[in-house]
């Protein structure tokens, strides 16, 4: 009987069931997971307290929004991340990067948000922090490598 190899975009189940690659995924969806659950209690905050325009105003509406929609995606892209999903995988890359940036100006223009807003996205910010280190790692690197450099970089020559 021949061992099926996988497909150059596919994750090996061996890559997949690796202890330090599962730790991986556990993190990310922690780290993914309290994004979401921050940007959404927000996004709540922002609707009971609608009517002080001081607090809340135009721009922090559309802000807490996009945030919440792409914490919701990134909750999506990395589950399916964990399952082996090579294009999630690099979807979860790209936009925490981009959120990460996107959060840094936020934090540094003056005037543009109120102070409140910038402190939630700074703890939004060290969360995307922990998923874009542990996305860039070397493990999931390694596990999401295309075959030919998957052979060269095992689970087993990780440790």
């Amino acid at each position: 009987m021949t061992t099926r190899r996988p497909h150059p975009t596919e994750v090996s189940e061996e890559n997949l069931r690796h202890p330090r690659t599962r730790q991986a995924f556990r993190n990310t969806k922690l780290l993914v997971g309290c994004y979401a659950g921050l940007s959404t209690l927000t996004l709540l905050a922002i609707i009971l307290l609608r009517h002080h325009p001081g607090i809340v105003t135009d721009a922090v509406w559309v802000r807490a929004t996009l945030v919440v929609a792409t914490s919701l995606l990134m909750t999506s892209f990395a589950a399916r991340t964990a399952r082996g999903h090579s294009r999630s995988y690099l979807r979860l890359r790209l936009a925490s990067g981009i959120m990460l940036a996107a959060i840094a100006v936020i934090i540094v223009l003056p005037g543009t948000f109120p102070l409140w807003l910038k402190i939630e996205q700074g703890v939004c910010g060290a969360l995307l922090t922990g998923v874009t280190a542990i996305g860039n790692g070397r493990q999931l690197r390694s596990a999401f490598a295309p075959t030919a450099a998957r052979d060269e970089l095992t689970p087993s020559s990780l440790q």
